[in-house]
């Protein structure tokens, strides 16, 4: 197993410099595998050295083995130990700042009493301008119940907050678009949608977010229906844009067209729900879904819930039957989304010449990285230790950032796959290989282009009725007089 930055340990150390040499500490951790990132001295007296030795390691138990180690070593004190993982979500990690700074009592009078009343009595003479005259206009609530956690599954609502924090950390960081954790204390899908419905009033757009199937496949469509600002499921859409994304781009790397391939899915909750559907969209004809069960086929739909069902009825043309490891034979591109370890290089190999493989489980994908690119031509994963790595940050700030400045009310299927498209084309001709098929999630480029993506697709797109100068985000005093008509 790798070190990680997941599990980055800081040591405070006390060395007396008289009974042990620093260069002999590093020595001893280095040989327990870890990943010495920084040496920082705090102190120095006489001889006795008050350093801090920061390293990555394995997992919480590496972190305790190089402990022990240190505390064994003559002349050195262990002073303390940190994890800056914990350490970096102490107190959270987002926080409500202002955008209008209250300096005086002029300031005041105008972001609160007594001016803010002619401000809501605008609101309430005409609703829609609170998409511009609110935080509406840059806002995200991020909804979830807590019970499918990436790699975690049903962990509640408290331990999922950490997640959403993230989330909406992300949603700043590369779509400048605020977002905010919403944690529900209900499974109930009625009380889910009638809470969501509910707050919907302070927010732009709504995030679902760690939502268990089939449940949240109802929660989407009926808040998607019910609801006058764009609804996404992450957790199914993200991932489908991303892994279009990808897909458009290994296929050219291999030169092979989406219409033509043979395409199989393993897992068919929500994300290869999503995946599958939006592949159809793009132009795929050819994609077997694989449950517990083994391959879904319109003719054995005996006892599936209503979304299996239908899944199993747009897919799979051929009626294959049996199991994922006989289903790869032959196959062009395999796409995962279920559990780790399910496959071997072995499977891999029995796929036709020049394979994709996207083994995207975490944190163990369904086969191993190493192993599939011996038969493979490309391989992707969801991990960031590896090239090609999916990762839905690549869609969701950008297409919020687009969707909320174009002032849309639903987020479609075709405006998912002009995001999809959007987020390929970043990457060149000259620059796409076997090892780079998607942009980093680091890449500045990748949410302008979907902003840009999703203003030029939104011509025959619902939107609210405002002017798009009103819906600027600077505007003069006298533009703000005008709007406020009061």
């Amino acid at each position: 197993m790798r070190t990680s930055a997941s599990y980055t340990a800081s040591y405070r150390l006390i060395i007396d410099e008289t009974l042990v040499k620093v260069p002999d500490v590093i020595e001893h951790i280095g040989e327990t595998g870890a990943s010495i990132t920084g040496l920082d001295v705090a102190e120095s007296d006489r001889g006795e050295l008050s350093i801090d030795l920061t390293c990555d390691t394995r997992d919480s138990d590496h972190r305790r083995e190089i402990a022990t180690l240190l505390e064994n070593m003559e002349g050195v004190n262990v002073s303390s130990i940190s994890d800056t993982t914990f350490l970096a979500h102490v107190g959270g990690k987002i926080a409500v700042s202002p955008t209008a700074p209250i300096r005086n009592r002029s300031d005041l009078s105008r972001v609160y009493t007594p001016g803010v009343a002619r401000v809501c009595t605008a609101i309430h003479d005409d609703p829609g301008k609170s998409h511009f005259l609110t935080m509406r206009a840059n806002s995200v609530a991020v909804v979830t119940d807590g019970t499918a956690v990436l790699g975690l599954g049903d962990i509640g609502p408290e331990a999922a907050l950490p997640v959403m924090e993230g989330k909406a950390v992300l949603f700043k960081q590369f779509g400048n678009v605020n977002a905010w954790p919403v944690v529900l204390d209900t499974t109930d899908t009625e009380e889910i949608i009638s809470i969501v419905k509910a707050i919907a009033p302070a927010y732009g757009g709504i995030n679902l977010e760690d939502i268990s199937a089939p449940r949240c496949f109802e929660i989407e469509e009926r808040l998607a229906a019910e609801l006058d600002i764009p609804v996404f499921h992450d957790d199914q859409h993200g991932t489908a844009i991303v892994v279009l994304a990808a897909l458009e781009n290994a296929l050219k790397v291999v030169g092979k067209k989406m219409s033509d391939v043979r395409i199989v899915v393993s897992g068919v909750g929500a994300a290869g729900t999503a995946i599958i559907k939006l592949l159809l969209a793009q132009g795929a004809t050819d994609i077997v879904g694989y449950g517990r069960s083994g391959a879904l086929a319109a003719d054995d739909t005996e006892g599936m819930n209503p979304a299996r069902k239908a899944l199993a009825e747009m897919t799979n043309p051929r009626l294959v039957h049996g199991t994922l490891k006989e289903g790869l034979k032959g196959a062009d591109v395999f796409i995962g989304v279920s559990h780790g370890d399910l496959l071997d290089g072995d499977d891999i190999a029995a796929m036709n010449d020049d394979a994709i493989v996207f083994a995207l489980a975490n944190p163990t994908p369904e086969v191993d990285p190493g192993e599939a690119a011996k038969h493979a031509a490309i391989v992707a994963t969801g991990r960031s230790d590896y090239p090609n790595q999916i990762n839905n940050v690549l869609a969701f700030p950008g297409l919020f950032r687009g969707v909320l400045d174009a002032r849309l009310t639903k987020i479609t299927t075709e405006l998912m796959r002009v995001t999809a498209l959007a987020i390929a084309s970043v990457i060149s001709d000259d620059e796409r290989s076997a090892h780079y098929i998607i942009p980093g999630v680091f890449d500045e480029r990748v949410p302008n282009a979907i902003a840009r993506a999703v203003k030029r697709a939104t011509q025959d797109l619902p939107k609210r009725n405002i002017p798009a100068q009103e819906h600027a985000a600077v505007r003069t005093p006298e533009e703000a007089i005008r709007l406020a008509g009061k």
